[in-house]
This record gives C-alpha cells, sequence and structure tokens, in this order.
C-alpha cells in the first residue's frame, strides 16, 4: 500500500535545450494528471537551456523534479537514468515539446496498475491521430507499428512512440540496452513480447511542436529501431535469455 505523499506514477520528460518553451507542457502536465505524482525533468547537463526555468518552476509546484542525467548524454541515458531514479511503480515517458497529450497519463497509469507491463499511448489504432510532423518519419512509424502489430503481435500500434507507461519493475529487470536515441519504446515493446508479457493501448492525438527544433534524428538511429523491430520476432524467452541476447545485440 502506497504511503501518504508517495507517487502513483513518475513522470519522465527529457528535455534537451528547451528553455521556457517547455513551461506550457509541465502546465498542461500538472493540471490534468489527477493521480498522486512526480515529474522527473531530466536535462543531460546543469548548463542545458532547460534547467533555470525548471527550478524556478519547482519552487512553486513541489511535484517537480529538476534531474541532471549522470549515465551520459542522449535521450535513450536520460530516460534510463529518469526511470531509475522515479519513485513510483509506474512510470510515464513523455517529451518535452509538447506532442504527447497529458491527459492520457491517468488512463496509462492505471493499465499497467491492472496488470499490463507496457501501455502505449497509440497514434495508429483506431480512435488514434498523427498531426504534422516529416511525412516519411510518419509512413515508416506508421509501417512499422502496424506490421509489429499484426506479424509479432506485440500488443500494440504504435511500437515506436515514445508516450508509453511502464512498470517500473519489468524495466528494471530486463533493462535499457538502447544508447542514444529514443528506440527505447520499441525496445521495452519487443522485450515484453519475447517474454510474453501484456501489453496495451490506448489511442492518441499527436500533435507536431508548434516551437523549436526537434532532436530526433532519423537517418543517424534508423539501425537501431530496425534492431529492436527484428527482436520482437522469435520464440518466447525468459528474462536472463532477454538480457543476454539483447546485450550481445542478437536476433532473434
Amino acid at each position: 500500500m502506497k504511503q501518504a505523499g508517495e507517487p502513483r506514477v513518475s513522470v519522465v520528460v527529457t528535455a534537451y535545450d528547451e528553455g521556457d518553451a517547455i513551461l506550457p507542457h509541465l502546465d498542461r502536465i500538472f493540471e490534468t494528471v489527477t493521480l498522486p505524482c512526480e515529474v522527473l525533468v531530466v536535462c543531460d547537463s546543469r548548463d542545458d537551456s532547460t534547467m533555470p526555468w525548471i527550478e524556478k518552476y519547482a519552487h512553486s509546484e513541489p511535484r517537480l523534479v529538476p534531474t541532471v542525467n549522470t549515465y551520459g548524454r542522449g535521450p535513450a541515458r536520460a530516460i534510463r537514468y529518469g526511470i531509475d531514479h522515479a519513485r513510483a511503480d509506474v512510470v510515464v515517458v513523455t517529451m518535452a515539446d509538447g506532442c504527447d497529450d497529458p491527459q492520457q497519463i491517468d488512463a496509462l497509469t492505471r493499465l499497467v496498475e491492472r496488470g499490463v507491463v507496457v501501455a502505449a499511448a497509440s497514434r495508429y489504432m483506431r480512435g488514434g491521430q498523427q498531426v504534422g510532423g516529416p511525412a516519411f518519419k510518419t509512413a515508416l512509424s506508421r509501417l512499422a507499428g502496424r506490421s509489429l502489430h499484426l506479424l509479432a503481435r506485440v500488443g500494440t500500434n504504435d511500437a515506436t512512440n515514445s508516450f508509453k507507461a511502464y512498470k517500473r519493475s519489468f524495466v528494471q529487470e530486463v533493462g535499457i540496452d538502447s544508447d542514444d536515441g529514443f528506440e527505447v519504446g520499441i525496445e521495452l515493446v519487443a522485450k515484453a513480447r519475447r517474454m510474453r508479457l501484456p501489453v496495451a493501448e490506448l489511442p492518441t492525438i499527436w500533435l507536431d511542436r508548434t516551437f523549436g527544433v526537434s532532436n530526433f534524428k532519423l537517418a543517424a538511429w534508423l539501425l537501431r529501431y530496425l534492431h529492436w523491430y527484428r527482436f520482437a520476432f522469435g520464440p518466447p524467452l525468459n528474462v536472463e535469455q532477454v538480457r543476454a541476447k539483447s546485450a550481445r545485440k542478437e536476433t532473434p
């Protein structure tokens, strides 16, 4: 049983030089999340332009936890650092660019509390939508998501979306092997599938950012996405086998 004051969900927000542009997204999170929560905004260094703004914000919002990632640069390491330092049993990963809908954080959390290890916010299931974004990247993401759902039966139409809730003990058990990009989302879906653990999804409406520049690097990270795409196919594995194969970058 949770003690009074302990969060039911830890929201991990990765940020890179967002400056004050992160503030509207934080406002929406704190306005819409009704469950007891903490929000860890994770930056790669104290010199990041986001840090002064979130530190000021935290003076009036005790649920906000400004966090400096010491695992090395890049969103994958920032996500891993945030999950490792989360206090709740459920962790929701979302980006700092405001593209994700924070109204769904409560519902995603409750799905994990009901027994799934990954709950995905899905752009590509019935009721979901993606508004804006580069056409080629969107087409690849949609193709990967739909084909994984149909062929590998991973439990979601949108394995590549970063906006997901996780059972923290599952993530700690299987580990995160991604070391740079945003491929953590598809990695953990693939690992859950190989272990035959439940994954669920809710429809989401993703809106392309209206400010700043995306830090997503499709060309640099494509091969890493392909590795985890392939990993999702294959016979069941136990946790020791998953950790051994993924650490050696073996497939399947």
